[in-house]
């Protein structure tokens, strides 16, 4: 075996073990799942208003899960009277809670059915998706490859890597490092496929970036530390609307995880790209929102 492929082994571990500082632990995971379902967020008896007819599907993004994402996100939107659910896709064997680090095509394959699921308990003829980082992305190879553009109407990307990851430069330097790419792949394909340039993203933005008949909003953070360079999130198309979050509002200093798990300013504008036709301008003044 080479040594640097010794050396890398543990690379998933260690990144898993990164994400466990900031996750809940279980219990408390359980404890926010049912406090969840009380509040009226995937709440499968939910049905539509004349206001807000479609529902709203929450994507989380890579080393999330369907619970711990959205404790503020859904809450915002389920008191506006909105029909909020939330899914878990890219789960690995063994790995509990942290989601999202599977084949991403396999990923989108998952929100597809649940889409469906959806669609069929709410009676709704379309969603409306929002996710943050891979969540963002990930729901457009179900636009594009799996007809998800047929039953959705909006995909809201927060933070999204639509066009990869160079992790700051540091994953250009996977080349140097003999192996170091297969273990990634192998380990975490979900990881892999998020890299800049991969197969999975070449395919994904081939021929452009969107679909017909879908309207795309992607928010970003110039403080995102993740996604990079940040103005990679931003899509090109006829039905797009690229937002910077420090157009916003200019002290907003959130990076690429505040601006999915607590930014009210950033949510004020999903809710704008919820619902375009009653939207209200979205500034600092909006945490009080």
């Amino acid at each position: 075996m080479l040594p640097w492929k010794r050396a890398l082994r543990p690379l998933a571990a260690l990144l898993l073990a990164a994400a466990a500082a900031t996750v809940p632990a279980t219990a408390a995971h359980a404890d926010a799942a049912a406090t969840a379902s009380a509040s009226g967020w995937n709440d499968y008896r939910c049905k539509p208003s004349a206001a807000h007819p479609r529902p709203v599907v929450l994507v989380h993004g890579t080393f999330g899960n369907s619970v711990d994402n959205w404790l503020a996100l859904a809450p915002y939107l389920t008191v506006r009277g909105y029909c909020v659910f939330s899914v878990d896709y890219g789960q690995l064997p063994g790995v509990p809670l942290f989601n999202g680090l599977g084949p991403i095509d396999k990923s989108a394959a998952q929100l597809s059915a649940f889409v469906d699921k959806v669609l069929a308990a709410t009676g709704a003829a379309e969603a409306d998706l929002v996710g943050h980082s891979q969540g963002g992305m990930m729901p457009r190879y179900y636009l594009k490859f799996l007809g998800g553009a047929a039953k959705v109407n909006a995909l809201v990307g927060v933070a999204p890597d639509n066009h990869g990851t160079t992790l700051g430069g540091l994953a250009n330097l996977l080349p140097y490092f003999p192996g170091a790419e297969d273990l990634l792949s192998a380990a975490t394909p979900g990881l892999a496929d998020q890299v800049a340039g991969s197969a999975f993203l070449t395919k994904l933005n081939a021929g452009g970036d969107t679909v017909a008949g879908v309207r795309y909003t992607v928010i970003a953070t110039k403080y995102d530390e993740v996604v990079t360079p940040w103005r990679t999130q931003y899509l090109s198309g006829s039905d797009v609307h690229n937002v910077l979050l420090q157009d916003l509002c200019p002290v907003d200093l959130s990076e690429h995880v505040a601006i999915g798990l607590l930014d009210r300013i950033a949510f004020h504008e999903v809710a704008n790209a919820l619902d375009p036709a009653h939207a209200t301008a979205t500034t600092c003044a909006s945490v009080f929102s």
